[in-house]
Formats: C-alpha cells, structure tokens, sequence
C-alpha cells in the first residue's frame, strides 16, 4: 500500500487470539508496499465465541481474505463454504481466501514447508524416507504434505503414542507413503527400531516447542550417530534461530533448515492467493527477519 487508504483499498488480515505476536503483518504489508498494490493486512484479535462472526465479516465487508492461526484452525472449517482436499487431510485451515462471497479454506503450511525445503536444501521428497518427531498441528501438516509429494516412509515418533497411531493410520489409508510410528526418544535406553528408523532416514523434521526461547537450553535425547553429512535436519522453532538441535546437525555435517522458511512462503502462498500475483519473497523475508531479530534482540 503505497498512496495511504482509500474506499479502493482491498483488505486482507489475520484471526488469532492472543494475536500481538503475529509477524505476518509486517511480512505481508511489506509485499503489498514492495508491489505497490492497494491492499492492507490487519491482525484480529477474535475470541472463540465471535469466530462465527468474524468469518461472516469476510463477507459482509469485502475481505480478500485472511490467515488464520490458533486457537481456531480446526473450528473454523465447518463456518466455510469448501476447504480445500489437503485442508480436508490435515484437518485444519490456515488460510480463506474471498472468492466473490464464497470463502474457500486452504492449508499452506505444508506446500510452505515443502517449497522452504526445495529453496534452502534443494531435497526433493519423492522416494524418500522421513522421520517426523512430534504430531501435533505442525507434524500433521508437514507428514501428510510429504506423504502427498510422493515420500516413500514417514516413521512418527510422539510423546502421546496414540495421537502418532492416528496420523500413521490417516497417511496410510489416504496417500501412497507408508507410516510407522516408532518410540519417543527420551534418552534413558537404546531402541533398536528408533535408532534404525532415525539412522535410514532422508529427512528428520523436528516439530515440538522443545528448545525454543527462553528454554534454549532443552533439546531431544536422540541417539548417537544420528546426524550425519547427506540428511536434512530441521527445526519449526525460529525463535532462537538456531536451535540445540541444529546445531548438533550441523557440527555433524547434516544440513540444516529452521523454520522461518516455512513461516515465509507459507505466507508467500496465501499472498498469492488473495492477489493473484507472484510473492515478492524477498521482501517479505527481509521484513521476517527484522521482525524476528526485533524480537530476539
């Protein structure tokens, strides 16, 4: 947005609560400034029991659309006109998009891992083999968007064994891949199948809050030898920038991978969407980063 607001200002934003914290807001309005186009994006502070009418707000007023983060991913899906197939699987929606009154629902967090994957490591997922540690929200999106790009294993590892069970069942009955869960590495004994699992791996992507800001110093008790040169390391944590984790992968000699490229292009993504312009990705991560450092200090 270049020339200020005007009634032509097209409107894009965010529903979350809390909200503050949110960076998309920088991000996006930094592309709409780098592409002078007309639009803005604002941060909605919206409380469970307004959700239902926030999202008919998109209507009422004319929104091009909206991101939308916790607590209301999963609730917002049945106040949608159609999610999209991988929103369906994943079972949360993190993006409406406008479509002349008819709000579509989209998941981009998984296509926004797999296009940071591509950019920053250059791996390609078909026929590889992955290791997934947590199953919460994060982990869903990041297997089943794998498993839906042609992997070949996904081996899922969770504190709750039951909650991996369920996503393993749900990639196996839905996609090509096969799922496997294995058990959750707390360091007090040697599991064959975990290190087995951990060592044939292509890919371990480490989804759990383990090792963010302000417990830096807490990482995952993963077996000896696990990190090594041709695997792929990441961490979703952005906040430090580098994790203990990732460290360790790269004094190993694996590559590693954070997860501000995901936070980039899955925004990327919906910007495309709304706009139906090519990201400025640029842009949008130098406003990132600032954002990010400005909050690490």
């Amino acid at each position: 947005m270049k020339n200020g607001i005007s009634g032509r200002t097209r409107v894009c934003g965010i529903f979350g609560c809390p909200i503050g914290h949110s960076f998309s807001p920088a991000m996006h309005n930094a592309a709409f400034t780098a592409l002078s186009l007309d639009f803005v994006y604002v941060p909605f502070l919206v409380e469970s029991e307004n959700l239902r009418a926030a999202v008919e707000a998109v209507k009422a007023l004319g929104l091009a659309g909206v991101n939308v983060t916790i607590p209301h991913k999963q609730a917002v899906m049945p106040l949608l006109d159609e999610v999209t197939e991988s929103a369906a699987l994943i079972g949360a929606v993190n993006t409406i998009v406008n479509q002349k009154g008819y709000l579509l629902g989209d998941n981009t967090d998984g296509n926004g891992f797999l296009r940071a994957l591509e950019e920053e490591t250059r791996l390609t997922p078909t026929g590889k083999t992955v290791f997934i540690l947590g199953a919460g929200g994060a982990a869903r999106a990041v297997a089943i968007q794998l498993a839906l790009a042609g992997v070949k294993k996904v081996y899922l590892s969770n504190r709750s064994r039951e909650r991996a069970e369920q996503l393993a069942a749900l990639i196996t009955k839905k996609t090509k891949a096969v799922a496997e869960v294995v058990s959750w590495p707390d360091g007090k004994e040697e599991d064959w199948r975990l290190t087995g699992a951990l060592r044939s791996c292509d890919l371990v992507v480490q989804t759990t809050p383990i090792g963010m800001y302000p417990d830096n110093s807490l990482t995952l008790q993963l077996p000896e030898g696990i990190f090594r040169p041709g695997l792929v390391a990441c961490d979703l944590v952005y906040n430090p920038v580098e994790t203990l984790f990732l460290k360790s992968a790269r004094q190993a000699g694996a590559t590693p991978m954070n997860g501000l490229g995901m936070l980039l292009y899955q925004g990327a993504l919906s910007f495309e969407q709304w706009t139906g312009v090519p990201a400025p990705v640029e842009a949008m991560k130098k406003a990132l980063i600032a954002s990010v450092y400005k909050l690490t200090g």
